[in-house]
């Protein structure tokens, strides 16, 4: 039996019996947490022409539930403007040892306004509140930076958050915000002089003492829609920036070339002894696989190509699939990802992470489905469109764009707004009819992905009209906000 010395110390290492911190020991034993009932959401009407506040959804995801696919309560932000994105925890399972820790603040930055709330999930998990503002001047006189991008606790009890410029939309003027356990701004991350060319995601490992970080573009670029003049005027990025952790020196840029153009979303295997991840590269549409060398460097690869269609009827004679965002399984089994114009998303085996192999795809939307005035072109010269069934009645909106994956692996969520600028250019009936919410069904056997029709969250009729649905957050925690270290 261990004395009380010994249990503070097991416990503290997360294997204790008693008393521990948020979040689970392992991924793996992650896996067998408990199937999730509530799935927050972040919904906008930032540059919809909806003047009204962005609000976080809770909707009700128990299938034995009455309200099952339904939103079920809405905290609405106390500021107009505010474009609502990606989403994180105020301490995740890079806290589990440490039993004072508490995953009770769900963290939103605002990407258009600057400001970042902390809303508490604890008092009432169906019916979050606002618990403080953290406001865009605090951050700016004390920091220089702007447009808050991803967060991501640390086991320190800090949260950090990627900035993608400066107040004037500059990428020169980005980095990482350190804000302390009770919000307030401690300053930047990075060592000075050690700022990226260009923010966006970021995922650490501290057994590899790595943190590395992604690139999109210039806020005073992206913030006006795409345009491809933009990329060739270098206002865009195509680089991974790889961190010392946690001390925040910048130790090597990865230039990515014509393969990866505009990597987004990053992250490592969950395995924290793992010192390899993937990165997906929207405009070329490329998953690229990053690794360490032997010799203690970092060295990458293309690992998965989606193939541009040649399309009529269409702003460009080809069209990119535009990986736009993807997640790993918590068992390092499986990658999936979705292709936002084309309409697809697709499961990998990543078993041999050298060589995903395609398991499943499934089409959920897109600009090529049927009764789109816009067609792909084959080899052979014929025309062609996908078929994109109908949920509940109701013809799919958009293309698949955020996911989440339930812990146990086997439901994939899946949203269809990017950012409302670039909805309004590729999807304009998005912002007229708003977003909807699907969820898909995985073999995690033999692999596959099919269309649960039963399930739809349609943000069509919501009481101040269509709003946008972007990041999904489960209550407990999920595979890509949760760090191991």
């Amino acid at each position: 039996m261990a004395t009380g010395t010994e249990t503070e110390v097991l416990s503290a290492n997360g294997h204790g019996c008693c008393k521990k911190g948020p979040g689970y020991a392992s991924p793996l034993e992650a896996m067998s947490g408990p199937r999730e009932s509530l799935i927050y959401v972040t919904c906008v009407y930032a540059g919809t022409g909806i003047e009204k506040p962005d609000y976080l959804a809770t909707v009700d995801v128990d299938p034995n539930s009455p309200n099952y696919s339904r939103v079920i309560h809405r905290l609405p932000m106390p500021n107009v403007g505010d474009e609502l994105h990606h989403s994180g925890w105020n301490s995740c399972s890079s806290c589990h040892g440490d039993p004072s820790a508490a995953r009770r603040y769900l963290i939103l930055p605002s990407l258009i306004s600057g400001r970042i709330y902390a809303i508490d999930t604890q008092k009432d998990p169906r019916a979050p509140s606002l618990h403080k503002v953290v406001e865009p001047e605090n951050i700016v006189s004390k920091t220089g930076l702007a447009y808050p991008h991803t967060s991501h606790c640390l086991a320190s009890g800090d949260v950090m958050v990627s900035c993608l410029g400066d107040k004037d939309g500059k990428a020169e003027g980005n980095g990482f915000l350190l804000l302390d356990s009770e919000f307030n701004v401690k300053g930047r991350w990075e060592k000075p002089g050690h700022s990226p060319k260009f923010g966006y995601d970021f995922w650490y490992q501290p057994r590899h003492n790595t943190m590395i970080s992604s690139s999109w573009g210039a806020p005073a670029a992206f913030t006006k829609g795409f345009n491809l003049q933009h990329v060739s005027d270098g206002l865009y990025g195509q680089h991974l920036h790889v961190y010392s952790w946690p001390n925040g020196e910048l130790k090597q840029t990865l230039d990515l070339g014509g393969t990866g153009l505009l990597p987004l979303e990053i992250r490592f295997l969950h395995d924290p002894s793992k010192d390899t991840g993937f990165v997906g590269c929207a405009l070329t549409s490329n998953m690229v696989r990053f690794f360490m060398t032997p010799y203690g460097s970092w060295s990458h690869e293309l690992a998965i190509s989606v193939k541009p269609l040649k399309v009529q009827n269409w702003i460009l004679p080809e069209m990119p699939g535009l990986i736009t965002d993807f997640l790993i399984s918590l068992d390092d089994r499986f990658l999936y990802f979705s292709n936002w114009l084309h309409g697809d998303v697709r499961q990998y085996s990543i078993e041999d992470p050298k060589n995903p192999v395609l398991k499943g795809q499934v089409w959920v939307g897109g600009l090529i489905q049927k009764g789109s005035p816009v067609v792909a072109e084959g080899e052979d010269g014929k025309t062609r469109q996908y078929d994109v069934p109908e949920i509940q009645g109701h013809r799919l909106r958009g293309g698949p764009q955020m996911i989440q994956l339930s812990l146990d692996g086997k439901r994939l969520y899946v949203t269809n707004s990017l950012f409302s600028t670039w909805d309004r250019q590729f999807y304009p009936e998005l912002v007229e009819k708003g977003s909807h919410m699907l969820q898909i069904d995985v073999d995690t056997e033999k692999g596959g992905l099919a269309i649960n029709p039963n399930y739809f969250v349609d943000f069509a009729s919501e009481p101040d009209g269509p709003s946008l649905a972007h990041e999904m957050r489960y209550p407990g925690g999920d595979c890509t906000s949760d760090i191991w270290i």
